[in-house]
């Protein structure tokens, strides 16, 4: 078995290993570069925030960090921070330009286009799928591209957004997961995912959920992604329900829990396995915080105290003749019988150089129809956008140095097709 070291290092483009990735905060524009060697990196954002041009991200101040900027760095009322706050965030302003603020006086505007910026990223391109699913690619002022991915549906509309660029946990059924950890993404660059989005399709669609199931692990990025809930469900924010706003980690145990007890969303679980041998192959994290901690961990922060989630939802994507038999529904009740949740069941995505396959739809259903008869409440998520690589998994863009394949157990061997890469035992 590999050791954890050389099981999640897969060096970020700019050459940081998992426990020493790099983050960048400014204060005052002197530039503070923190790392940490434990087993996940300590982001923090220092107020304010700026950024290559050494102006203010406002996107990446809360409501109340606003407010002192506002007062001491600009000499003005606080009351000013919360008009400038409401043109950013207001649904019905998501002000681009400082020239559309036309309730502050214009003296105050010109000083924000001298000192401030609104957006941090910029729209790249856009695509649509055949059955009306759009991805969005957005340029990161660093360099390099994040996706989101709106599905629109009957009855709401869901947002699926990116908290880092690329993803460091390799799951093997992954395609972002192929492209190693780039960098983490900042609170401004997280919600503005969701701000230009509504903007972009605001006179079609107005979203009402969002789920951080796109470009990397939201738990290893989690100081950036409890301060972009901060804003997203701020009643003067964005203004999201936090039963519509879903987070998915593939179980980082001490950032789940820290997660459960600081953020009002709700909490999803990508399982996929339900013994340690099939998950610590096709999930390298389950050999760090193995099934036994993870489902501990959910059997006694649920029903969760301070939110009103009573069942955490479990991801399973169905994965033919590797996790799809009977046995394993007979086993997966079994794992989370003391754990209150709902099962969705997900239809794999295939990309190319992948060596899984999808399991067949009677297969799937079967799987299902075993576990409700058992009194578990289990949906079948459809697949949206897979003909243009918008789907669940199919995120990203390689490049660089990826992450290494896991050699999987021998049994499951002729289950899988043959691709190039080596794997690693």
């Amino acid at each position: 078995m590999l050791g954890w070291v050389n099981v999640l290092p897969w060096f970020t483009r700019n050459g940081g290993a998992y426990g020493m990735v790099r983050s960048i905060c400014i204060s005052r524009g002197r530039a503070k570069v923190a790392t940490n060697a434990s087993t996940a990196p300590v982001i923090s954002s220092v107020t304010p925030a700026e950024d290559g041009n050494g102006k203010v991200l406002l996107k990446n101040l809360t409501l109340g960090e606003m407010e002192d900027w506002v007062e001491n760095d600009l000499g003005h009322q606080r009351f000013r921070a919360r008009q400038l706050w409401e043109w950013i965030y207001s649904r019905s302003k998501l002000a681009a330009s400082f020239e559309e603020m036309t309730d502050l006086a214009k003296s105050f505007r010109e000083k924000l286009g001298e000192v401030a910026q609104i957006d941090s990223i910029s729209l790249g391109e856009l695509h649509t799928s055949k059955d009306g699913t759009r991805k969005l690619t957005f340029r990161l002022e660093s360099g390099g591209n994040i996706e989101s991915v709106l599905i629109p549906a009957e009855g709401r509309t869901t947002l699926c957004i990116s908290s880092q660029h690329g993803c460091a946990l390799n799951c093997q059924f992954c395609f972002t997961g192929r492209m190693g950890l780039r960098r983490h993404l900042s609170q401004a660059e997280i919600v503005d995912q969701v701000v230009m989005t509504q903007r972009l399709f605001g006179n079609e669609y107005r979203i009402s959920n969002i789920v951080f199931m796109g470009e990397g692990e939201p738990l290893h990025n989690i100081d950036n992604v409890i301060r972009a809930l901060d804003v997203i469900l701020h009643g003067r924010g964005l203004n999201f329900s936090h039963n519509k706003v879903t987070v998915s980690t593939s179980g980082l145990v001490p950032e789940m829990r820290r997660f459960v007890r600081q953020s009002r969303a709700n909490l999803a679980v990508s399982l996929h396995a339900t013994n340690n041998e099939v998950r610590s192959w096709i999930m390298p994290i389950n050999r760090k915080h193995p099934l036994e901690e993870l489902v501990s961990a959910l059997r006694e922060d649920f029903p969760r105290e301070h939110a009103r989630q009573q069942k955490v939802f479990f991801e399973y994507l169905m994965l033919r003749g590797v996790n799809d038999s009977l046995t394993d529904a007979k086993e997966l009740l079994r794992l989370v019988a003391q754990v209150p949740c709902k099962v969705n069941l997900i239809r794999f995505n295939s990309h190319e150089g992948t060596e899984f396959q999808g399991s067949e739809e009677s297969t799937i259903l079967a799987f299902q129809d075993y576990l409700v008869k058992k009194g578990m409440t289990v949906t079948v998520r459809q697949s949206r956008g897979d003909d243009l690589m918008m789907a669940c998994g199919q995120l990203g863009e390689l490049g660089g140095v990826s992450p290494p394949r896991m050699k999987p157990p021998t049994r499951f061997q002729p289950s899988l097709r043959q691709v190039g890469s080596q794997p690693q035992s």
